[in-house]
Formats: C-alpha cells, structure tokens, sequence
C-alpha cells in the first residue's frame, strides 16, 4: 500500500490494519517516499505464545522491589558526584 502524508492521515486506521497483516505501507510526500510503516513481529509473537498457553500474563500490577545494595550504591554515587562538584 501507498499514500501520500495527506492520505496516511485521512486512512491511518485502514493504514494500520494494513500493517498489521502484513502488509508494508510506504508513505510519501511530493510523490517520493519518505518513510515505510510496517507491523511489529513481537506483538504477534506475544499473542501467539499467550494463546498457545507458554506464557500468561501477570496476575497483577507490582512494583520491582528495591534492593538494599542498589539504593546503597546510588547513596554513594551521589555522595560522590556532590564531593565531585565542590
């Protein structure tokens, strides 16, 4: 598929669902082309893998927990970088 900027923005979504099976959709201006809008691979792998039972999504949101040693070693980065600036 081909449009113009003036059409990609009047067709996104058709624009989309286009990239999304597969299709590349190249988008040009004056009649040159400029950029290429394509689907991303890791979407349909994540969906596959879901629905094929390997992978589930969380059960719930959760923060990563913080490690001592990590908020030790930013202590002594700022610790650091404030003697540095002296």
């Amino acid at each position: 598929m081909e449009l113009s900027v003036t059409e990609l923005s009047k067709r996104l979504p058709d624009a989309l669902d286009a990239a999304k099976s597969g299709e590349d959709v190249v988008i040009t201006e004056g009649g040159i082309a400029v950029a290429r809008l394509s689907g991303v691979g890791s979407a349909d792998l994540l969906t596959r893998l879901h629905s094929e039972g390997l992978i589930s999504p969380p059960a719930e949101s959760r923060a990563v927990p913080r490690l001592p040693q990590a908020e030790a070693a930013k202590d002594a980065l700022s610790s650091l970088l404030g003697r540095l600036r002296r």
